[in-house]
């Protein structure tokens, strides 16, 4: 049964909370479409969630009419597919017209159980924070907002060629910010972009760092790594994991390399740059963008393009790296950044958004102002050509990693949880749109 659990004098705990993912499923291979670090976060706060006999409901759109109305993750973690719109791949800015569907059947789902079976929401993006809203007042249960991304951020740091946030997402989240009870920060960047850019209330923002998981992303021998991804020792390995997209900037590091090459031509033979992910947003409208642009610089020869791995498998690829590159024009924190590090491999990257707490500068990794590719030429050069430098990096990445576990980021959620379910004003009036 559901309800709140007292631990002595700590505040209270809630037995079942309704997480919401609306346009991007848990289930989903993160690094293609829309499954990135935000669908990490659920799948590995859930887990730990119900390892604490909190229990998780996970909703998301069902994209697919074969798939299960209920899918048992692990036990305690369910994900509910909502049929809401069009079955397939919908873009982002057009799911704001199915928020009405999606919210009845998080409403069918929680009637079926009994009286006061959620006791807490929390909402994944500004889509699924609209839907966890109306839910919640429907309920009379708190409501928690991660955002994730911010329009209005990315609106200020678009990459060349990109299309901007529709004004429609910078309305709601103007209405979400004020209709949220708390709402979850990634770094304090991100809180003070809350407050700057939203007028989000500081004593309502709490600061929690998202984590990595320090049992598969570990340090090992990167030799050994090279061979099982079908290199010969000596390779140079520049390493970009995401999904693939202007955001994200992947041709960064492709034009970097090129500089790279016509700064020390001896590099050709032994450089591979890896792209590991699947088209993103406007990537899917340029399938062949960063094929072309490798030819067109001379690099298509040290260029390979991979799609998603398997966490193991991934692991391997960054212990395989020189560095890992992280050139995107926003980031709320830069997973990609910590697992890499975690597994002993520095990272350079842009100083935006999350980066700046992901990655600690001189220490684990180097942070970079800007997008010149240039700038990153010189710095990868340096990794490749003075090893002691990249040892001493290396040597650091996986302390820094290892202060942001995930069991930190579910223990500072809690406490969240339990200032939420005090007692408190009720939430003003939720609409579908």
């Amino acid at each position: 049964m559901a309800g709140k659990v007292l631990l002595g004098d700590r505040a209270a705990v809630p037995s079942r909370v309704a997480t919401v993912s609306l346009h991007t499923s848990p289930l989903d291979q993160p690094g293609t479409g829309d499954a990135g670090g935000l669908n990490v976060y659920v799948v590995e706060v859930a887990r730990r969630m119900a390892e604490r006999n909190v229990a998780v409901d996970v909703f998301t759109r069902a994209t697919d009419p074969d798939l299960p109305p209920v899918v048992e993750l692990v036990p305690g973690v369910n994900v509910h597919h909502v049929p809401a719109g069009p079955y397939g791949h919908l873009d982002k800015n057009t799911l704001a017209d199915h928020l009405c569907p999606f919210i009845f059947g998080m409403l069918r789902a929680e009637a079926e159980g009994a009286p006061g079976h959620y006791d807490l929401v929390h909402g994944h993006y500004w889509l699924s924070g609209r839907a966890g809203v109306a839910a919640a007042r429907r309920w009379g249960v708190p409501m928690v907002q991660t955002m994730h991304t911010m329009a209005r951020v990315k609106n200020a740091a678009l990459a060349d060629g990109d299309s901007p946030e529709p004004e429609l997402r910078v309305k709601g989240e103007d209405q979400l910010v004020r209709q949220a009870d708390r709402l979850i920060a990634n770094t304090d960047d991100e809180a003070r972009q809350l407050v700057h850019h939203y007028g989000a209330s500081e004593s309502r923002i709490s600061t929690i760092p998202p984590g990595v998981d320090l049992e598969t992303f570990t340090p090992g021998d990167r030799r050994s790594a090279l061979r099982s991804l079908g290199f010969p020792d000596g390779t140079e390995l520049l390493l970009f994991v995401g999904r693939v997209q202007r955001l994200k900037a992947p041709d960064v590091l492709i034009r970097a390399a090129a500089e790279l090459i016509e700064r020390d031509p001896s590099l050709r033979d032994r450089l591979v740059v890896g792209v590991v992910g699947g088209l993103s947003g406007g990537g899917m409208h340029e399938p062949g963008l960063l094929t072309e642009l490798a030819r067109s610089l001379g690099v298509a020869d040290v260029v390979r393009l991979e799609p998603p791995q398997s966490r193991a498998r991934l692991a391997d690829h960054y212990r395989a790296a020189t560095a890992t590159v992280v050139p995107s024009y926003s980031e709320s924190f830069g997973l990609v950044a910590v697992e890499s590090q975690a597994c002993g491999t520095p990272v350079v990257a842009a100083r935006v958004g999350g980066l700046s707490t992901a990655v600690a500068d001189g220490v684990s990794g180097v942070l970079l102002e800007g997008h010149d590719p240039a700038e990153y030429a010189a710095e990868l050069h340096r990794l490749v050509a003075e090893p002691a430098w990249r040892a001493k990096l290396a040597d650091a990445a996986p302390r820094h990693a290892a202060t942001l576990g995930w069991s930190r980021t579910v223990d500072e959620l809690l406490d969240v949880y339990g200032q939420a379910l005090a007692p408190r004003a009720p939430l003003p009036m939720a609409a579908c749109r």
